[in-house]
């Protein structure tokens, strides 16, 4: 069975002057085109090739022996080249871009942008690709407890927080009470696991763990009050959401960085306001 968006080592079957037809030997009546240009040198009826099947402009299936970006069932960072009342069009390595639908855009995207996709068979049996990546997403990842990952941002949901593909490949969460930042979808993030779920995946925060978090968060405070003239105008009485909105962390890291600068005689607390000694 010659299978559409895989790799497959097919026969020379058949040779026309526009190319040769390749079959898999199960079926004589199923046959696919390998266009004349990609033809190897000294190939003849019999000759084993590698080849990638995908559809062409008529909806014909049709072999080529260039490498695609991404297979069937992979998921891989594709480049958006342009978008259209149906979806974007993505760069995909072959001459024919891959669409990507609106339905499975889980944030609109334009041209430039780099999008974590995964490749499919649609209903009307076309290859195209979606931003839904977390059931193609694998949980067998080699990292444990305390292991720092990269990976990609493909959903943000305000109920559990920022979805990542690590390493573009295995299936992560950053909790909502984890995520810090203006974290979006398509962003690559570093991020420490703080613990493997019992199906493999992983749960992450880009935060550092507490008494080292603490010396970054106190060195970031320090920066804050240098750029505002020596005064930030709040204290650590400010409302929880007053805080992460401008520094990025939760009341009890703030307080800790307070405490930390204010033992070590570096800031004043004042009544409104934090100020540098």
């Amino acid at each position: 069975m010659i299978r559409l968006g895989e790799k497959q080592t097919l026969k020379v079957v058949k040779k026309v002057d526009f190319g040769v037809y390749l079959s898999d030997g199960t079926d004589p009546e199923e046959k696919v085109l390998l266009p004349a240009k990609q033809v190897p040198e000294r190939t003849d009826i019999g000759s084993s090739i590698e080849v990638f099947i995908y559809k062409d402009s008529d909806d014909r299936l049709i072999a080529t022996t260039h490498e695609p970006k991404i297979m069937l069932g992979d998921v891989r960072l594709l480049k958006v080249k342009e978008t259209t009342g149906i979806g974007a069009f993505m760069d995909w390595g072959l001459e024919k871009d891959i669409l990507l639908p609106f339905r499975e855009q889980t944030a609109r995207v334009k041209p430039g942008d780099d999008v974590l996709c995964a490749m499919y068979i649609d209903k009307s049996s076309r290859l195209c690709v979606t931003m839904n990546v977390y059931r193609y997403l694998r949980s067998d990842s080699p990292y444990g407890k305390d292991d720092k990952v990269t990976g990609t941002v493909y959903e943000m949901s305000d109920n559990f927080g920022a979805f990542v593909a690590v390493d573009d490949i295995f299936s992560g969460l950053i909790a909502k009470k984890e995520l810090y930042g203006n974290i979006r979808i398509g962003d690559s993030v570093t991020a420490r696991v703080i613990s493997v779920k019992d199906d493999g995946r992983l749960n992450l925060s880009v935060r550092e763990k507490a008494y080292l978090q603490m010396d970054a968060d106190a060195d970031k405070l320090l920066s804050m009050l240098e750029k505002g003239g020596g005064r930030i105008p709040f204290t650590d009485k400010a409302s929880p959401e007053l805080i992460r909105d401008e520094t990025g962390m939760s009341k009890n890291e703030f307080k800790r960085a307070v405490g930390r600068l204010l033992k070590e005689g570096r800031i004043e607390i004042k009544p409104d306001s934090i100020v540098l000694k």
